[in-house]
């Protein structure tokens, strides 16, 4: 069984795991509907509270066993318990995330074949790119086809290897993702609604938070924590089976927490202000 060539790459795997829809598209408007800066504070007292511990008994599962999520829990479970139903719970969990991620991977592709070949406007009004997106909603035909070349993809990179194919592709992704943020964040500072939207994402609203009521907000902190970590599917104790012996677990836990909720809070920075530049409700 393969290991991981550097530590980077598993810190860069496993974020890129939980990084994705659940920092981009939910973070912002989640925080944006329940109190702005309130609900952030509680989605970090959660991550330090339940996501690192959470994540870091995944990892030493997965690293205990060195096997799949089905076979590492019929490795390490005692006799005569039924430990091992999780990994099948989590076996499906997989796939079910998998059908949901390749189809709007699939989105994206042909969003970004759009913007090349000159077919997305890009100062076009929310407007048109709204019935945009309604008209590849009612073109299953198309969606089917970039769904396909996402998972096709996908296989190929996965058939050359841990290091020579996962590991090596996803370091050059994760940081190419990285620096788009950046530049974008950067980019949506600047604009002269700036100011109006950091204040409804970054500042604590105490009015907005008690009209949706506190139990609420606490609530929907707790499980976007969990949401955006992978936790809890047992994917990220599928990339624990891969690590070796000599690293601390509960430090690469925290890196991978760390890395996640950057990228969150700059998705926020990037998407908020902008709805406040395009008049987009930000919920």
């Amino acid at each position: 069984r393969e290991n991981f060539k550097s530590r980077l790459g598993f810190i860069l795997i496993s974020a890129g795991c939980a990084i994705g829809i659940g920092n981009v598209w939910k973070f912002p408007y989640v925080a944006g509907r329940n109190g702005g800066g309130i609900f952030v504070l509680f989605y970090l007292f959660f991550l330090v509270a339940v996501g690192v511990p959470v994540l870091t008994m995944e990892f030493a599962v997965g690293r205990a066993s060195g096997k799949s999520v089905i076979r590492g829990y019929e490795a390490l479970e005692p006799k005569k318990s039924k430990w091992h139903l999780h990994g099948y719970a989590a076996l499906f969990g997989n796939y079910m995330l998998m059908m949901f991620y390749t189809m709007v991977t699939g989105w994206m592709m042909y969003y970004a074949w759009l913007a090349v070949s000159g077919q997305l406007e890009a100062n076009s009004k929310v407007q048109s790119t709204t019935e945009q997106f309604a008209d590849m909603l009612a073109n299953p035909g198309t969606m089917i086809l970039w769904t396909v070349i996402a998972i096709a993809i996908a296989f190929g990179i996965c058939a050359l290897g841990l290091q020579n194919g996962v590991e090596k592709v996803t370091k050059v992704m994760m940081l190419l993702l990285i620096t788009l943020m950046i530049v974008l964040a950067v980019n949506s500072v600047m604009r002269d609604t700036t100011g109006e939207g950091l204040r409804f994402y970054l500042i604590p609203d105490i009015e907005r938070a008690g009209q949706k009521g506190w139990g609420n907000v606490i609530f929907a902190a707790m499980t976007h924590a969990f949401f955006t970590l992978s936790v809890g599917m047992g994917s990220m104790s599928i990339f624990g089976s891969y690590l070796e012996k000599d690293h601390k677990i509960t430090g690469e836990a925290l890196n991978v927490v760390i890395l996640d909720t950057l990228i969150a809070i700059i998705a926020g920075i990037i998407i908020i202000p902008s709805c406040f530049a395009y008049g987009i409700q930000p919920d």
